[in-house]
Order: C-alpha cells, then sequence, then structure tokens
C-alpha cells in the first residue's frame, strides 16, 4: 500500500511539475514574442523623425473630468499617462509638445462659468496644435459609463478626416494588441478638438475609470507606461504603413 501511495505521489508531482514547466515555457515565449515585437517598433521608430507630435492630457485645473470608482480624478490618469507618452515619442526622435504639463487648464483664471471655461480651454489646445503646425495631435482621456462591467480602450476621430480614421485604426489596433484589454473598435465621432485640428487628430479613451479593474490599473505607473508605448506603437504603425503605401512601386527597379 505505501509503495502505491509512494508511486502515486511521484506522479502527481511529476505532472505537476511538468504542468508548471509549461507554465513557464509559455511566459517565457509571450515575453520573446513581446519583446521581438518591441524591437520591431523600435526599429521602425526612425519614422518619428522630425515629426511634432502634440500630445493632449485630457481635463486639469478646475475641470477634473469623470471621477473614477476609486476616487481619482481622470485628469490625473490623463496627465501621468501624457507624459510617458511623450518621453516614449521623444526617445523614438519624435519633437513633443504637451499642452499641459501640471494640473492646470488653458482658460483664463478670470473666465466665468462652467461653459465659458471649457471652450476657452478647449479653443487654446486646439489654437497650440494649429498655431505650431503639428503632425498630429492625440488626446488622453479616460472613459465612464454607468455599468461597472464596460472594459476596454478605444480611440475616436472625426468623420469629415480620412487620415484621422486611419491613425485612429492603427492605434486600436496596438493598443488591442499589447493591452489585451479590448476588442472595441475605432469610431467617429464629431468632438470639438478633433473637428477643429487642421492635422491627423485622435481622442484616445484609454480606458473605463468606472471599471474596478481597469480604474486600479491606470493608476499603476507600470500599466501607464505599458499604455503609452501601445499609444507610440499605433503612432508608428500609422507613419509605416503610410510611407509604404506613398513609396514609389517603381523603386529599386530598372
Amino acid at each position: 500500500m505505501s509503495v502505491v501511495v509512494g508511486a502515486y505521489k511521484i506522479k502527481k508531482w511529476y505532472v505537476i511539475g511538468l504542468l508548471v514547466l509549461l507554465l513557464l515555457a509559455i511566459q517565457v515565449y509571450k515575453m520573446y514574442v513581446i519583446r521581438s515585437e518591441e524591437k520591431n517598433i523600435e526599429a521602425m521608430s526612425y519614422v518619428l523623425a522630425n515629426k511634432l507630435i502634440v500630445v493632449d492630457p485630457g481635463h486639469g485645473g478646475r475641470d477634473p473630468g469623470k471621477i473614477g470608482i476609486s476616487g481619482v480624478p481622470e485628469k490625473e490618469i490623463n496627465l501621468e499617462v501624457s507624459k510617458r507618452l511623450a518621453t516614449v515619442l521623444g526617445q523614438m526622435g519624435a519633437a513633443v509638445i504637451l499642452t499641459r504639463d501640471s494640473d492646470i487648464d488653458l482658460s483664463d483664471s478670470s473666465a466665468s462659468g462652467w461653459r465659458s471655461r471649457k471652450r476657452q480651454d478647449l479653443s487654446r489646445r486646439v489654437e497650440l496644435a494649429n498655431g505650431r503646425k503639428a503632425d498630429l495631435y492625440i488626446s488622453v482621456h479616460c472613459n465612464a459609463f454607468s455599468s461597472q462591467r464596460e472594459h476596454g480602450a478605444q480611440v475616436f476621430s472625426h468623420p469629415q478626416s480620412p487620415e484621422s480614421k486611419v491613425l485612429a485604426e492603427c492605434i486600436q489596433s496596438e493598443m488591442a494588441k499589447i493591452l489585451q484589454n479590448t476588442k472595441r473598435q475605432a469610431r467617429q465621432v464629431d468632438y470639438y478638438a478633433i473637428r477643429k485640428t487642421k492635422m491627423p487628430a485622435v481622442i484616445v479613451e484609454i480606458g473605463f475609470i468606472t471599471n474596478p479593474r481597469e480604474d486600479k490599473l491606470l493608476q499603476e505607473p507600470l500599466y501607464q507606461s505599458k499604455v503609452a508605448w501601445s499609444i507610440a506603437a499605433g503612432i508608428i504603425k500609422y507613419y509605416t504603413e503610410n510611407n509604404q503605401a506613398n513609396q514609389d512601386p517603381s523603386d529599386g527597379k530598372s
């Protein structure tokens, strides 16, 4: 009987050991694939050289945006992710302008009335992008909904801008691949900031702060960096595919 029990224990731990090794192998393979993709993206980052990108952290100052389920206002998360995005894009060779780098809005302190302040704030963000003749405008926001089950990143563009639609789809694709948290598709909406800008422009809703899991994740520095990386990867995808589409088919032929 003891031999049988001993044999059973050996078999049991053998199977457990194999499962552990298998799980480790899967994780190592995932890390290899992710790192390979990161290297591919880094190798293609030359397409950002000489590009001027405006990164706009949504809300700020007297405008908190939505309030997350944990009580953290949207404006704080928007700013942290935007700063990380600006750093990543800068490291890849782009020139980056942040519309704000602290807890402020762009309206005059003397402006009265919420609507008046909001209109002035948004118009100045747009004027900054247009005035500097930016190549891209990326506005970073958090989403919110009455149901806590809603989750996932989503990118929005204006229906009258075909180039913005392509940019939105590229960022949506990379966010879905890297974050693995969404099956949402890029959508077109008529929002002021992306209607008035004169360059490809998108609003990136990086997740739902009314979802307990995403609200917690979006406050974690490592996840914020991952979100920033996924947006940058989408921007590189946009420029890389544009370069390929615009390449002369006769290049390299005699």
